[in-house]
């Protein structure tokens, strides 16, 4: 079994450490507590006879902090706690044992160690903005106000499920472009620095009759197998600046116009932005948010930086007193019908309601051109492909049929 090295304080106020023979961390946590200890720090040393790599997947989960699924099945299993009667101290001290993910559940003991200091739950929470983001709080908060919290996670729940769902939709479409995009340029730098440099004797000395297909390529071949090292430098630089392009403000604003703009992607990007933003919306106005409070969240997690800049917008002009749809009208992220529903449900009062039917409607947009985009970039990515394997093809064999017209003429 394994052992672990733990510090724990005594109900007497005195700290006490040392190692502790345990089947896995719940149960050691569990014996600490029999003995009328608060853990502190309980530290896996390892399991004898684990492999070495059960033991690096151990120290990751250890390690790592909690996945949206993760918090998704948090906050399923305190809505059914919470409806069944059991206190929400109760609760958290259950899930957390449960828990296998020991950084989550340091964070579930120090949420519960706030909510019994007489903290809110919201204040707890929002310690850990990482993992809980400002949609889940304000509607946390709201509830509270309201007394409908176990409720409010349902919808939460069933919130977070939506967007899992579409994440695992929009992945799920850029594997398979992902895949043939790295098979045509491995076979392409196969055949440049295996195959073409097998024919450079055979070329020698009749660089004059070669056609230029062949020369270039040849040339390339030649300065790729010479210089590979280069090659792998200049790739790790190159993805290493964009990466660090892409997280400055001025290149996250590019990245962000060019997923609006770009011929095949934009009307996936549009509907996934229009999406999240009225689906957030709606949620947290139905769950009784204020309005600018909504709408500032709303802008924190649209994705997009354009599309929190125009949330931004609208958020001082409905301070001024402005309607909402008054700022939406001057922008083009947004369709015209789709400000016109705004200003209908701004107009009869059920904004919420309206918000509602118009992300649903855009997320099935959204998945529709998902299957477009796939259905057109997989034989897109096949025809290019097809075409630098059959141009290098063609470069190696045009100069054989010319050589032996040569020789039998």
């Amino acid at each position: 079994m394994p052992q672990y090295r733990y510090q724990a304080r005594h109900t007497s106020g005195r700290i006490k450490g040392g190692l502790l023979v345990a089947e896995n961390a719940t149960a050691a946590a569990t014996i600490l507590r029999n003995q009328g200890s608060h853990v502190l720090k309980l530290v896996p040393l390892g399991e004898p006879g684990k492999s070495s790599l059960e033991q690096f997947v151990s120290a990751l989960n250890w390690s790592s902090g909690p996945t949206t699924r993760d918090i998704l099945d948090f906050t399923t299993q305190l809505a059914v706690m919470i409806r069944a009667g059991i206190s929400l101290r109760q609760a958290l001290d259950g899930i957390a044992d449960q828990v296998t993910n020991v950084k989550f559940q340091k964070i579930l003991q120090s949420i519960k160690q706030d909510v019994e200091s007489g903290k809110q739950f919201s204040e707890a929470i929002a310690r850990y903005p990482r993992y809980f983001n400002p949609l889940y709080i304000n509607m946390v908060r709201a509830s509270e106000m309201s007394g409908s919290f176990a409720k409010m996670l349902d919808r939460i729940a069933s919130f977070m499920t939506q967007q899992m769902e579409t994440r695992k939709m929009v992945v799920s479409a850029s594997i398979y472009p992902a895949i043939i995009a790295v098979m045509a340029v491995s076979v392409t730098i196969f055949l440049l620095t295996f195959v073409l440099p097998r024919f450079a004797g055979v070329f020698e000395g009749k660089e004059d009759v070669l056609p230029w297909p062949t020369t270039f390529l040849m040339g390339l071949s030649s300065w790729m197998v010479e210089y590979w090292w280069l090659v792998i430098i200049g790739s790790i630089l190159g993805v290493v600046g964009m990466v660090m392009y892409g997280r400055t403000d001025t290149g996250r604003v590019w990245i962000d116009h060019m997923k609006l703009k770009a011929p095949l992607f934009r009307g996936m990007f549009r509907a996934l932005y229009v999406s999240r933003s009225l689906q957030t919306m709606g949620e947290l106005l139905n769950a009784g948010v204020p309005v600018l409070d909504s709408i500032s969240v709303t802008a924190d997690i649209t994705g997009n930086i354009h599309y929190k800049r125009l949330w931004t917008s609208v958020h001082g002009s409905v301070r001024q007193g402005r309607k909402l749809h008054s700022e939406l009208d001057r922008s083009t992220l947004l369709p015209k019908s789709v400000n016109q529903m705004i200003c209908a449900g701004e107009e009869s009062g059920k904004l919420s309601d309206v918000l509602q039917e118009i992300s649903e409607y855009y997320a099935s947009v959204l998945r529709n051109a998902l299957k477009t985009l796939t259905s057109m970039i997989e034989p897109l990515l096949i025809v290019v492909m097809g075409s630098v394997v059959g141009f290098i093809a063609m470069a190696i064999i045009l100069p054989i049929f010319k050589m032996s017209s040569i020789v039998s003429g």
